[in-house]
């Protein structure tokens, strides 16, 4: 039969490219809220470190949704997960635009949070289901870059309609509501690449490393959890850091600033590949070392340009160490394990991206947000010489 696909029925790079479309929304409905949190802080009256635990929800959502429904796409399809974590993000974009209490901001980042757990597995593995056998490995690079292209993309979209287009709290939600609309209708037609188990098991997964396994994953998460440290210090922190410390309001300049530290990695992860896993980890491992450098030194000196120079620099390190790391726990681990292994991997990631954030914002409510970046930025430095070493003592 010739002719083009009938809707629902859309598969190869046509299929690939509807999920990476609902993929990109899905994400950026995650972190809409960034360049907002000066204002709410404002309209709420809270400081650096309640900032920093409502970022933190969405870590715990994710978390949720790895554990809870990570594996579900495997017994049930894929596009019915896909369905449920954007019905999620409809809901969390809702939450956003219910009006005056707090607590609203714990629900939407909660809601996102768990949308993002479902999205980061169920999608990836979609697109490459979805993509021609032969380009299966372009697949992965596809969805990696997508889910990184729309962490960017999602402070930028807020940044732009806050700063220059009425209702600053509430627009970029409902833009939001009409592209979770879209990306529905872009999940309807494709099609579903996986068969329904006749008996789903659906029971939550236990976190689990082999002893075998765990000196090469304890690189790969250490570095990984200084990478998704660096991606929670600017997606949390860097709107007060820009208008406290460099005295920049313009919340589209922060949604820019922010989009720099994911462009960044889009381009680690693309290099991943050409520099192999045994070049890419330690490599990634000294960008974020560097990047950490110039961060600590734009904070000291009060130079936005530095800021700008270690977001990228760091997000090249973040994505080089990431993927690196993720391949070479997945590539080491038994088929009939790696999801379990893989989830325990993200798991160890996301608490990287809330526990740090959580912590700076405490000490920066006690000694101010110079002192406490500069902590921050030591840490994660700290943290990525660690791997660094372990990956080097692995090769003697």
């Amino acid at each position: 039969m010739t002719g083009a696909a009938p809707f629902g029925r859309r598969t190869g790079w046509a299929g690939v490219s509807l999920v990476g479309l609902a993929f990109v929304v899905a994400m950026l409905g995650t972190t809409l809220p960034t360049p907002l949190y000066p204002k709410y802080a404002v309209q709420f009256g809270f400081d650096e470190l309640v900032t920093t635990v409502v970022f933190a929800t969405y870590a715990v959502g994710v978390t949720g949704g790895l554990l809870l429904f990570g594996h579900w796409s495997d017994q049930l399809g894929r596009r019915p997960l896909l369905l449920l974590g954007l019905a999620l993000s409809a809901l969390s974009a809702g939450a956003f635009l219910l009006p005056g209490a707090l607590g609203w901001l714990f629900v939407g980042r909660l809601l996102s949070g768990v949308s993002a757990g479902i999205f980061t597995g169920t999608a990836t593995a979609t697109i490459v289901d979805l993509a021609p056998e032969r380009g299966r490995a372009r697949a992965g690079l596809v969805a990696a870059a997508v889910n990184m292209g729309g962490l960017g993309l999602g402070p930028l979209l807020a940044g732009v309609l806050t700063q220059y287009a009425p209702l600053p709290l509430r627009l970029c939600f409902v833009v939001d509501l009409g592209l979770v609309v879209l990306a529905t209708a872009c999940v309807l037609a494709t099609r579903e690449p996986v068969e329904r188990a006749r008996r789903p098991r659906l029971a939550p997964r236990a976190l689990h490393v082999p002893p075998e396994l765990r000196a090469a994953f304890t690189r790969a998460a250490v570095a990984g959890f200084a990478g998704f440290a660096v991606l929670g210090l600017f997606t949390a922190v860097s709107p007060a850091f820009l208008g406290d410390v460099l005295g920049q309001h313009n919340a589209a300049v922060v949604g820019a600033v922010v989009l720099c530290i994911f462009a960044g990695s889009v381009g680690g992860q693309t290099q991943s590949d050409r520099l192999g896993l045994d070049r890419a980890l330690p490599v990634g491992c000294g960008a974020l070392i560097a990047g950490m450098v110039l961060v600590g030194t734009s904070l000291a000196a009060e130079q936005l340009v530095l800021l700008v120079a270690g977001a990228l620099v760091a997000g090249y390190g973040q994505g080089l160490s990431f993927r690196a790391g993720l391949g070479s726990v997945a590539g080491a681990s038994p088929a009939d394990e790696r999801g379990a292994i893989t989830s325990t991997f993200f798991v160890v990631l996301y608490v990287g991206i809330a526990v740090p954030v959580i912590g700076e914002g405490a000490l920066a409510a006690g000694v101010g947000l110079v002192p406490a970046g500069l902590v921050f930025a030591g840490l994660v430095a700290a943290l990525a010489a660690t791997a660094l070493v372990l990956v080097v003592r692995a090769r003697d």
